[in-house]
Protein backbone atom coordinates (compact mmCIF):
# COMPACT_ATOMS: atom_id res chain seq x y z
CA UNK A 1 0.00 0.00 0.00
CA UNK A 2 1.61 3.20 -1.22
CA UNK A 3 0.76 6.50 0.44
CA UNK A 4 -1.63 8.36 -1.15
CA UNK A 5 0.37 11.10 -2.85
CA UNK A 6 2.36 7.89 -4.17
CA UNK A 7 -1.15 6.75 -5.04
CA UNK A 8 -2.03 9.06 -7.07
CA UNK A 9 0.84 9.60 -9.29
CA UNK A 10 0.44 6.12 -10.31
CA UNK A 11 -2.71 6.14 -11.08
CA UNK A 12 -2.26 7.03 -15.25
CA UNK A 13 -0.42 3.67 -14.92
CA UNK A 14 -2.82 2.00 -12.92
CA UNK A 15 -5.77 2.85 -15.18
CA UNK A 16 -3.60 1.43 -18.15
CA UNK A 17 -2.33 -1.52 -16.97
CA UNK A 18 -5.59 -2.96 -15.08
CA UNK A 19 -8.42 -1.11 -16.88
CA UNK A 20 -10.69 1.21 -14.68
CA UNK A 21 -12.65 -1.57 -13.36
CA UNK A 22 -10.03 -3.22 -11.81
CA UNK A 23 -8.50 -0.49 -10.87
CA UNK A 24 -11.57 0.73 -8.53
CA UNK A 25 -11.33 -2.60 -7.41
CA UNK A 26 -7.76 -2.47 -6.12
CA UNK A 27 -8.16 1.29 -5.23
CA UNK A 28 -11.84 0.88 -3.10
CA UNK A 29 -9.79 -1.29 -0.61
CA UNK A 30 -8.19 1.86 0.48
CA UNK A 31 -9.01 3.99 3.41
CA UNK A 32 -8.13 7.10 1.13
CA UNK A 33 -10.02 5.71 -1.95
CA UNK A 34 -12.53 8.52 -2.54
CA UNK A 35 -10.23 11.21 -3.51
CA UNK A 36 -8.53 8.61 -5.85
CA UNK A 37 -11.69 7.50 -7.85
CA UNK A 38 -12.78 10.96 -8.16
CA UNK A 39 -9.92 11.02 -10.23
CA UNK A 40 -10.17 8.29 -11.97
CA UNK A 41 -13.46 8.06 -12.47
CA UNK A 42 -12.73 11.45 -14.82
CA UNK A 43 -9.94 9.96 -16.48
CA UNK A 44 -9.30 10.33 -19.65
CA UNK A 45 -10.69 8.80 -23.24
CA UNK A 46 -9.45 5.22 -23.98
CA UNK A 47 -7.40 6.70 -26.97
CA UNK A 48 -5.60 9.63 -24.71
CA UNK A 49 -4.46 6.90 -22.05
CA UNK A 50 -2.81 4.99 -24.79
CA UNK A 51 -0.04 7.87 -24.90
CA UNK A 52 -0.50 9.22 -21.99
CA UNK A 53 3.02 8.70 -20.47
CA UNK A 54 4.49 9.61 -23.49
CA UNK A 55 2.79 13.18 -23.43
CA UNK A 56 3.53 13.62 -19.57
CA UNK A 57 7.32 13.43 -20.85
CA UNK A 58 7.12 15.85 -23.53
CA UNK A 59 4.64 18.37 -22.21
CA UNK A 60 5.11 20.75 -18.90
CA UNK A 61 2.70 23.58 -17.57
CA UNK A 62 3.76 26.66 -16.12
CA UNK A 63 0.84 27.93 -13.80
CA UNK A 64 0.77 31.90 -13.38
CA UNK A 65 -1.32 33.38 -10.07
CA UNK A 66 -1.28 29.41 -9.20
CA UNK A 67 -2.60 30.26 -5.45
CA UNK A 68 -3.35 26.84 -3.38
CA UNK A 69 -2.94 24.39 -6.83
CA UNK A 70 -6.09 23.83 -7.99
CA UNK A 71 -5.79 24.23 -11.74
CA UNK A 72 -2.62 22.42 -11.27
CA UNK A 73 -3.73 19.47 -9.29
CA UNK A 74 -6.40 18.63 -12.03
CA UNK A 75 -4.56 19.35 -14.98
CA UNK A 76 -2.03 16.95 -13.29
CA UNK A 77 -4.74 14.49 -12.58
CA UNK A 78 -4.97 14.84 -16.74
CA UNK A 79 -1.84 13.49 -17.02
CA UNK A 80 0.06 16.74 -17.31
CA UNK A 81 3.22 17.69 -15.95
CA UNK A 82 3.50 20.96 -13.83
CA UNK A 83 7.02 22.20 -14.74
CA UNK A 84 6.52 24.94 -11.73
CA UNK A 85 3.66 27.54 -10.28
CA UNK A 86 4.50 30.96 -9.63
CA UNK A 87 2.10 33.46 -7.39
CA UNK A 88 3.13 36.54 -5.31
CA UNK A 89 1.02 35.14 -2.18
CA UNK A 90 3.61 33.04 -0.06
CA UNK A 91 0.55 31.20 1.69
CA UNK A 92 0.21 29.36 -1.45
CA UNK A 93 3.86 27.26 -1.48
CA UNK A 94 2.96 24.77 1.32
CA UNK A 95 -0.18 23.48 -0.34
CA UNK A 96 1.36 23.76 -4.04
CA UNK A 97 4.41 21.56 -3.25
CA UNK A 98 3.02 19.62 -0.83
CA UNK A 99 -0.59 18.33 -3.28
CA UNK A 100 0.85 19.16 -6.73
CA UNK A 101 4.41 18.10 -6.10
CA UNK A 102 5.91 20.54 -8.37
CA UNK A 103 8.32 23.72 -7.46
CA UNK A 104 6.62 26.86 -6.30
CA UNK A 105 8.00 30.40 -7.25
CA UNK A 106 6.92 33.18 -4.86
CA UNK A 107 6.93 36.13 -7.63
CA UNK A 108 5.28 39.01 -9.14
CA UNK A 109 3.93 37.88 -12.71
CA UNK A 110 3.62 41.74 -13.67
CA UNK A 111 8.02 41.57 -13.63
CA UNK A 112 8.75 38.04 -14.56
CA UNK A 113 10.75 38.14 -17.04
CA UNK A 114 10.10 35.52 -20.10
CA UNK A 115 13.79 33.97 -19.72
CA UNK A 116 12.55 32.48 -16.60
CA UNK A 117 9.86 31.01 -18.27
CA UNK A 118 11.49 29.80 -20.71
CA UNK A 119 14.06 28.33 -18.09
CA UNK A 120 11.15 26.12 -16.54
CA UNK A 121 9.57 25.08 -19.54
CA UNK A 122 12.96 23.45 -20.88
CA UNK A 123 13.13 20.98 -23.58
CA UNK A 124 9.54 20.52 -23.27
CA UNK A 125 7.80 19.96 -26.76
CA UNK A 126 4.78 21.07 -25.78
CA UNK A 127 4.36 24.17 -23.54
CA UNK A 128 1.31 24.98 -21.69
CA UNK A 129 1.24 28.50 -19.80
CA UNK A 130 -2.21 29.19 -17.65
CA UNK A 131 -3.10 31.98 -16.46
CA UNK A 132 -6.12 32.49 -13.45
CA UNK A 133 -5.41 36.26 -12.69
CA UNK A 134 -7.18 37.13 -9.62
CA UNK A 135 -10.53 37.73 -9.92
CA UNK A 136 -11.47 40.40 -6.78
CA UNK A 137 -10.73 42.95 -9.71
CA UNK A 138 -13.10 42.19 -12.44
CA UNK A 139 -15.76 40.43 -9.65
CA UNK A 140 -17.41 43.91 -8.30
CA UNK A 141 -16.73 46.04 -10.78
CA UNK A 142 -18.90 47.49 -13.56
CA UNK A 143 -18.28 47.10 -17.53
CA UNK A 144 -18.25 50.94 -17.79
CA UNK A 145 -15.59 51.50 -15.46
CA UNK A 146 -13.00 53.91 -16.79
CA UNK A 147 -10.03 53.33 -14.47
CA UNK A 148 -9.11 49.90 -13.67
CA UNK A 149 -7.87 48.10 -10.73
CA UNK A 150 -4.03 47.91 -11.57
CA UNK A 151 -4.51 44.40 -10.50
CA UNK A 152 -6.31 43.99 -13.87
CA UNK A 153 -2.91 44.49 -15.42
CA UNK A 154 -2.21 41.19 -14.85
CA UNK A 155 -4.10 39.87 -17.72
CA UNK A 156 -1.80 42.18 -19.72
CA UNK A 157 1.26 40.79 -18.19
CA UNK A 158 -0.23 37.40 -19.22
CA UNK A 159 -0.36 38.64 -22.58
CA UNK A 160 3.26 40.01 -22.34
CA UNK A 161 4.42 36.50 -21.72
CA UNK A 162 2.58 34.83 -24.01
CA UNK A 163 3.87 37.37 -26.89
CA UNK A 164 7.44 36.99 -25.63
CA UNK A 165 7.52 32.87 -25.07
CA UNK A 166 4.67 31.98 -27.53
CA UNK A 167 4.00 28.81 -26.11
CA UNK A 168 2.11 26.06 -27.56
CA UNK A 169 -1.02 26.12 -25.46
CA UNK A 170 -2.72 28.83 -23.03
CA UNK A 171 -5.49 28.47 -20.18
CA UNK A 172 -7.48 31.44 -18.60
CA UNK A 173 -9.98 31.13 -16.12
CA UNK A 174 -11.75 33.88 -14.30
CA UNK A 175 -14.86 35.33 -13.22
CA UNK A 176 -17.91 35.39 -15.48
CA UNK A 177 -18.34 39.73 -15.33
CA UNK A 178 -14.67 39.53 -16.89
CA UNK A 179 -16.34 38.56 -20.08
CA UNK A 180 -18.18 41.54 -20.49
CA UNK A 181 -15.29 43.83 -19.83
CA UNK A 182 -13.39 45.85 -22.78
CA UNK A 183 -10.13 44.58 -21.31
CA UNK A 184 -11.26 40.86 -22.19
CA UNK A 185 -12.15 42.04 -26.17
CA UNK A 186 -8.15 43.26 -25.38
CA UNK A 187 -6.83 39.96 -24.57
CA UNK A 188 -8.88 37.93 -27.02
CA UNK A 189 -7.79 40.20 -30.04
CA UNK A 190 -4.16 40.15 -28.48
CA UNK A 191 -4.02 36.00 -29.00
CA UNK A 192 -5.47 36.16 -32.24
CA UNK A 193 -2.54 38.91 -33.70
CA UNK A 194 -0.14 36.43 -31.97
CA UNK A 195 -1.71 33.86 -34.18
CA UNK A 196 -3.20 31.21 -31.86
CA UNK A 197 -6.56 29.67 -32.23
CA UNK A 198 -9.03 30.77 -29.80
CA UNK A 199 -12.37 28.79 -27.87
CA UNK A 200 -13.76 30.32 -24.74
CA UNK A 201 -17.00 30.64 -23.11
CA UNK A 202 -18.80 31.48 -19.70
CA UNK A 203 -19.00 27.61 -18.28
CA UNK A 204 -21.43 26.44 -15.37
CA UNK A 205 -18.86 24.20 -12.88
CA UNK A 206 -21.50 22.23 -12.09
CA UNK A 207 -21.16 20.37 -15.52
CA UNK A 208 -17.96 18.95 -14.61
CA UNK A 209 -19.09 17.25 -11.47
CA UNK A 210 -18.30 20.43 -9.01
CA UNK A 211 -21.21 20.69 -6.70
CA UNK A 212 -21.48 24.18 -6.62
CA UNK A 213 -23.43 26.80 -8.71
CA UNK A 214 -20.21 28.41 -9.83
CA UNK A 215 -19.92 30.47 -13.44
CA UNK A 216 -16.00 30.61 -14.84
CA UNK A 217 -15.08 32.41 -17.91
CA UNK A 218 -12.83 29.95 -19.64
CA UNK A 219 -10.26 30.04 -22.34
CA UNK A 220 -8.15 27.81 -24.41
CA UNK A 221 -5.70 29.10 -27.19
CA UNK A 222 -3.15 26.93 -29.66
CA UNK A 223 -1.25 27.37 -32.00
CA UNK A 224 -0.94 24.20 -33.13
CA UNK A 225 -4.41 24.21 -34.69
CA UNK A 226 -8.03 24.45 -33.77
CA UNK A 227 -8.92 23.63 -29.79
CA UNK A 228 -12.46 23.15 -28.58
CA UNK A 229 -13.04 23.88 -24.28
CA UNK A 230 -15.49 20.81 -23.19
CA UNK A 231 -19.15 21.05 -22.70
CA UNK A 232 -19.17 18.78 -19.39
CA UNK A 233 -22.86 17.22 -18.90
CA UNK A 234 -25.86 19.29 -18.18
CA UNK A 235 -27.86 18.65 -15.28
CA UNK A 236 -27.78 19.38 -11.75
CA UNK A 237 -24.05 18.37 -10.60
CA UNK A 238 -23.25 16.48 -7.23
CA UNK A 239 -25.56 17.17 -4.24
CA UNK A 240 -24.36 18.85 -0.87
CA UNK A 241 -25.25 15.87 0.64
CA UNK A 242 -23.34 13.29 -1.34
CA UNK A 243 -20.30 15.29 -1.31
CA UNK A 244 -20.23 16.38 2.89
CA UNK A 245 -23.22 14.13 3.79
CA UNK A 246 -20.84 11.42 5.33
CA UNK A 247 -18.58 13.81 7.00
CA UNK A 248 -18.53 13.84 11.27
CA UNK A 249 -20.78 16.54 13.22
CA UNK A 250 -18.90 19.43 14.34
CA UNK A 251 -20.29 22.24 16.62
CA UNK A 252 -18.93 25.82 15.93
CA UNK A 253 -15.84 27.09 17.08
CA UNK A 254 -14.84 23.10 17.14
CA UNK A 255 -12.23 20.80 15.40
CA UNK A 256 -12.32 17.08 14.14
CA UNK A 257 -9.24 15.49 16.11
CA UNK A 258 -8.65 12.88 13.49
CA UNK A 259 -8.92 15.82 10.52
CA UNK A 260 -7.81 19.44 11.36
CA UNK A 261 -8.93 20.91 8.22
CA UNK A 262 -12.70 20.22 9.61
CA UNK A 263 -12.83 22.67 11.62
CA UNK A 264 -15.82 25.58 11.58
CA UNK A 265 -15.67 29.01 13.04
CA UNK A 266 -17.83 30.11 16.21
CA UNK A 267 -20.72 32.02 16.58
CA UNK A 268 -21.95 34.72 18.49
CA UNK A 269 -25.09 34.00 20.70
CA UNK A 270 -26.39 36.29 18.64
CA UNK A 271 -25.94 34.25 15.44
CA UNK A 272 -26.46 30.52 17.03
CA UNK A 273 -29.99 32.07 17.12
CA UNK A 274 -30.19 33.21 13.45
CA UNK A 275 -28.85 29.63 12.40
CA UNK A 276 -31.23 28.15 14.27
CA UNK A 277 -34.10 29.77 13.39
CA UNK A 278 -32.99 29.42 9.59
CA UNK A 279 -34.32 26.28 7.30
CA UNK A 280 -32.22 24.95 4.79
CA UNK A 281 -33.08 26.67 1.30
CA UNK A 282 -34.84 29.61 3.09
CA UNK A 283 -33.84 33.40 4.32
CA UNK A 284 -33.73 35.37 7.04
CA UNK A 285 -36.74 37.05 5.99
CA UNK A 286 -38.55 34.26 7.97
CA UNK A 287 -36.93 35.66 10.85
CA UNK A 288 -38.95 37.42 13.80
CA UNK A 289 -37.88 40.91 13.80
CA UNK A 290 -36.00 41.16 16.72
CA UNK A 291 -33.29 38.96 15.96
CA UNK A 292 -32.50 40.16 11.99
CA UNK A 293 -29.65 42.55 10.97
CA UNK A 294 -30.59 46.20 11.31
CA UNK A 295 -29.38 46.93 7.45
CA UNK A 296 -32.13 44.10 6.99
CA UNK A 297 -34.85 46.17 8.32
CA UNK A 298 -34.36 49.12 6.05
CA UNK A 299 -36.27 48.90 2.69
CA UNK A 300 -32.29 48.82 0.90
CA UNK A 301 -31.48 45.63 3.30
CA UNK A 302 -34.05 43.65 1.92
CA UNK A 303 -32.74 42.85 -1.42
CA UNK A 304 -29.93 40.52 -0.17
CA UNK A 305 -31.82 37.54 0.48
CA UNK A 306 -28.66 35.41 -0.05
CA UNK A 307 -26.56 35.96 3.17
CA UNK A 308 -27.27 34.22 6.29
CA UNK A 309 -28.79 31.35 4.92
CA UNK A 310 -28.64 27.49 5.48
CA UNK A 311 -27.64 25.05 1.92
CA UNK A 312 -29.68 22.35 0.77
CA UNK A 313 -28.97 18.82 0.91
CA UNK A 314 -30.35 18.18 -1.99
CA UNK A 315 -29.27 20.38 -3.99
CA UNK A 316 -25.58 21.94 -5.09
CA UNK A 317 -23.59 24.90 -3.25
CA UNK A 318 -23.56 28.45 -3.86
CA UNK A 319 -20.19 29.54 -4.96
CA UNK A 320 -17.85 28.44 -2.72
CA UNK A 321 -16.25 32.07 -2.10
CA UNK A 322 -13.27 33.32 0.21
CA UNK A 323 -15.73 33.81 2.90
CA UNK A 324 -17.60 30.41 3.14
CA UNK A 325 -16.38 30.17 6.76
CA UNK A 326 -18.98 33.22 8.21
CA UNK A 327 -22.45 32.36 7.95
CA UNK A 328 -23.38 35.71 7.10
CA UNK A 329 -21.04 36.09 4.33
CA UNK A 330 -23.72 33.95 2.15
CA UNK A 331 -25.60 30.78 2.02
CA UNK A 332 -22.99 29.06 4.06
CA UNK A 333 -25.08 27.43 6.90
CA UNK A 334 -24.61 23.88 7.36
CA UNK A 335 -27.41 22.30 6.12
CA UNK A 336 -28.50 20.53 9.83
CA UNK A 337 -25.64 21.33 12.37
CA UNK A 338 -25.95 24.73 13.79
CA UNK A 339 -22.48 26.29 12.16
CA UNK A 340 -21.00 27.69 8.58
CA UNK A 341 -19.07 25.06 6.73
CA UNK A 342 -16.11 23.86 7.64
CA UNK A 343 -12.83 24.55 5.57
CA UNK A 344 -13.05 20.64 4.53
CA UNK A 345 -16.58 20.67 3.73
CA UNK A 346 -15.28 24.03 1.65
CA UNK A 347 -12.33 22.26 -0.11
CA UNK A 348 -14.71 19.37 -1.21
CA UNK A 349 -17.67 21.08 -2.32
CA UNK A 350 -14.51 23.32 -4.47
CA UNK A 351 -13.32 19.27 -5.25
CA UNK A 352 -10.05 19.12 -3.74
CA UNK A 353 -9.69 15.55 -2.79
CA UNK A 354 -9.88 14.43 0.66
CA UNK A 355 -6.53 14.35 2.32
CA UNK A 356 -5.31 17.85 0.48
CA UNK A 357 -3.37 20.03 3.16
CA UNK A 358 -3.29 23.58 3.04
CA UNK A 359 -0.29 24.09 5.67
CA UNK A 360 1.96 22.81 7.84
CA UNK A 361 0.14 20.33 10.62
CA UNK A 362 2.18 22.25 13.66
CA UNK A 363 0.67 25.65 12.24
CA UNK A 364 -2.18 27.75 13.56
CA UNK A 365 -5.22 27.68 11.51
CA UNK A 366 -5.91 30.87 10.29
CA UNK A 367 -10.00 30.84 8.37
CA UNK A 368 -9.00 34.53 6.34
CA UNK A 369 -5.95 32.97 4.58
CA UNK A 370 -7.14 29.79 4.18
CA UNK A 371 -10.20 30.94 2.83
CA UNK A 372 -8.71 33.00 0.60
CA UNK A 373 -6.55 29.87 -0.63
CA UNK A 374 -10.11 27.87 -1.32
CA UNK A 375 -12.19 30.16 -2.43
CA UNK A 376 -9.99 31.64 -4.77
CA UNK A 377 -8.93 28.19 -6.25
CA UNK A 378 -9.94 26.73 -9.78
CA UNK A 379 -12.02 24.09 -8.88
CA UNK A 380 -9.93 20.81 -9.43
CA UNK A 381 -12.69 18.88 -11.45
CA UNK A 382 -12.78 21.83 -13.26
CA UNK A 383 -8.69 21.72 -14.16
CA UNK A 384 -8.52 18.40 -14.96
CA UNK A 385 -11.26 19.01 -17.87
CA UNK A 386 -9.38 21.69 -18.81
CA UNK A 387 -6.94 19.39 -19.19
CA UNK A 388 -8.23 16.80 -20.69
CA UNK A 389 -9.23 18.97 -23.67
CA UNK A 390 -5.49 20.21 -23.83
CA UNK A 391 -4.80 16.51 -24.41
CA UNK A 392 -7.47 15.40 -27.01
CA UNK A 393 -6.25 18.40 -28.81
CA UNK A 394 -2.58 17.56 -28.52
CA UNK A 395 -3.06 14.02 -29.89
CA UNK A 396 -5.41 15.15 -32.78
CA UNK A 397 -3.13 17.30 -33.72
CA UNK A 398 0.10 15.57 -33.76
CA UNK A 399 0.43 12.49 -31.34
CA UNK A 400 3.20 12.37 -29.29
CA UNK A 401 5.73 10.03 -30.36
CA UNK A 402 4.22 9.76 -34.03
CA UNK A 403 6.24 11.24 -37.05
CA UNK A 404 3.86 14.34 -37.17
CA UNK A 405 5.00 15.14 -33.62
CA UNK A 406 8.48 16.03 -35.25
CA UNK A 407 7.06 18.55 -37.47
CA UNK A 408 5.66 20.83 -35.06
CA UNK A 409 6.05 24.47 -36.02
CA UNK A 410 9.64 25.76 -35.02
CA UNK A 411 9.57 28.13 -31.86
CA UNK A 412 12.37 31.58 -31.97
CA UNK A 413 14.34 29.95 -29.85
CA UNK A 414 14.60 26.92 -31.87
CA UNK A 415 15.02 29.14 -34.84
CA UNK A 416 18.29 31.18 -33.17
CA UNK A 417 20.06 28.28 -31.39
Amino acid sequence: RLPSRQRRQQLPNLAMDLGRDAALKVLAQDRTARGVILQLDEALPDACKKTMQETMQENSVIDLFCGAGGLAYGLSSAGLRIAAGIDLDPACRFPFETNVRAPFIEADVSALSADVVRDLFGSSKIRILAGCAPCQPFSGFAATRKSPDDRWRLLYSFLRIVDEVRPEVCTIENVSRLARLPLWEEIVSGLYELGYHLDWRVVDCSHFGVPQKRMRLVLLASNLGPIQLPHGKRGSGPTVQATIGGLPSLEAGRSHNLDRWHTARALTPMNLARIRTSAPGRTWRDWPEDIRVECHKRSGGKTYPSVYGRMAWDKTAPTITTQFYGFGNGRFGHPEQDRALSIREAALLQTFPPDFSFAKDDSAINFRVIGRLIGNAVPPRLGMAIGRAIQEHLMTIAPVGSAASDNLPARDSDRHS
